[in-house]
């Protein structure tokens, strides 16, 4: 870890354990190397039609290449880049209510907050929003999924993987369902991206949502797939850019990066899922070895091969994750996007976990730079701070949270 003078004292030095890849992830190496040019001397902006803007158009224009041959899309410009997920989510359902004229939408019960907050506000707007549940292992209802359609359906989102479980949705069983009513389809695939392979050129997929940072590109970075028989309206308006589809001048260093880091991912995607897919399982393993009273949250529906949840009973998650920082651990209670949110994960909740349960459920997410050394440290060390805090707990009740803060402070 590089310390910086004046910044640190030496209470802060400390070895870090990553475990909440799907939070974001560091740029790699070779996506910092492909950026740098275009921070110096390729500067131009796109829309220029002098020297240095031609480079840089052309950079753009490979960067939509690049990956739209990762997802198998047949033609590039049906990818719009935008600054990421969230953008891309919104982009979607805007688009497709706004073409259609309809006023009712199909979401999911554990979908990201950047779609349940705007279905919210959609709804005080006047949409019927409608809520597909998924079962106790997070899968989709499929019957009610099949119930939930009907000819004022504008759209149905779904996600394609779990933020907080890793869980993966049969998006191919989903999309037979919607298309044989004719309804739009909009996937957001931030997570999985980078993760599960993807072939749009045979997918049911009208709209898919990714973000450049889940997969070790910049944050800001991201890309909205708009199958071409689709009518779209732009959500960001302005000059012509991305086709007069999305207005701003384009982040042409931050794309080159996003690109770079779409052909790693995809060229490397057979052995990395393989060896997360180890790595999370020797976690699992180890964990449940070590800690009694566990539980894996959605260990018999499909998973990204890098992520887990992990209820760890008789324990506060807030405290767990408290004590885990000092010692070098990073993961999270759930979705980064709603880290400071007292209220329990209401994707555990939609599984069926009381709320005391989802406030006692950890995420760990791996990605390419973790370790096996590291996952063996990490084992040992959250196996010590539970075993800790529930004698703590057992001790002086439940005001182990309490005590950790004031020490913290």
């Amino acid at each position: 870890m590089k310390i910086m003078k004046g910044l640190f004292t030496l209470k802060h030095i400390m070895t870090s354990y990553y475990f909440d890849y799907n939070a974001t992830t560091p740029i790699a190496p070779e996506v910092r190397e492909a950026m740098e040019p275009f921070f110096n001397e390729h500067f131009g902006n796109p829309s220029s039609l002098h020297h240095l803007g031609k480079i840089s158009a052309k950079a753009v224009r490979e960067a939509r290449r690049k990956i739209a041959a990762c997802l198998v899309i047949d033609n590039e410009n049906e990818l719009i880049f935008t600054s990421g997920g969230t953008e891309s989510n919104n982009a979607a359902i805007r688009s497709a209510l706004v073409s259609s004229g309809k006023k009712e939408i199909v979401i999911s019960a554990v979908e990201h907050s950047s779609i349940r907050s705007l279905a919210k506000i959609l709804e005080k707007e006047g949409y019927i929003v409608r809520r597909v549940g998924v079962d106790h292992n997070g899968r989709l209802n499929m019957d009610e999924l099949r119930s939930c359609l009907s000819d004022q359906t504008a759209v149905v989102s779904l996600m394609m993987a779990n933020n907080e479980t890793g869980v993966l949705f049969d998006i191919e069983a989903a999309g037979a369902i919607i298309k044989s009513k004719g309804i739009p389809f909009h996937v957001d695939a931030v997570q999985g991206v980078g993760k599960v392979s993807i072939n749009l050129r045979n997918s049911l997929i009208d709209f898919l949502s990714l973000s450049g940072h889940k997969f070790n590109a910049p944050k800001g970075t991201g890309a909205l797939y708009v199958r071409s028989s689709m009518p779209f309206k732009p959500f960001v308006l302005g000059g012509g850019q991305e086709r007069a589809r999305r207005a701003g001048t384009e982040n042409v260093a931050y794309l080159v990066g996003m690109a770079r880091a779409c052909e790693w991912a995809y060229a490397n995607l057979a052995a990395e899922s393989q060896r997360l897919k180890t790595l999370r399982d020797r976690f699992e393993t180890l964990i449940s070895q070590k800690i009694s009273d566990i539980q894996i949250n959605g260990l018999r529906a499909p998973r990204l091969p890098n992520t887990t949840s992990i209820l760890f009973k008789h324990v506060d998650g807030e405290g767990l994750l408290l004590a885990l920082d000092q010692k070098g651990i990073c993961a999270s209670t759930g979705s980064a996007c709603m880290s400071g949110s007292p209220e329990p994960s209401y994707v555990l909740k939609a599984m069926g976990l009381s709320d005391d349960e989802a406030h006692a459920s950890i995420r760990f997410s791996f990605g390419r730079f973790t370790k096996e050394s590291d996952i063996d440290t990490g084992v040992a060390i959250v196996a010590d701070t539970v075993n800790y805090l529930r004698n703590l707990r057992s001790r002086a009740g439940n005001s182990q949270t309490v005590i950790l803060r004031e020490s913290k402070g």
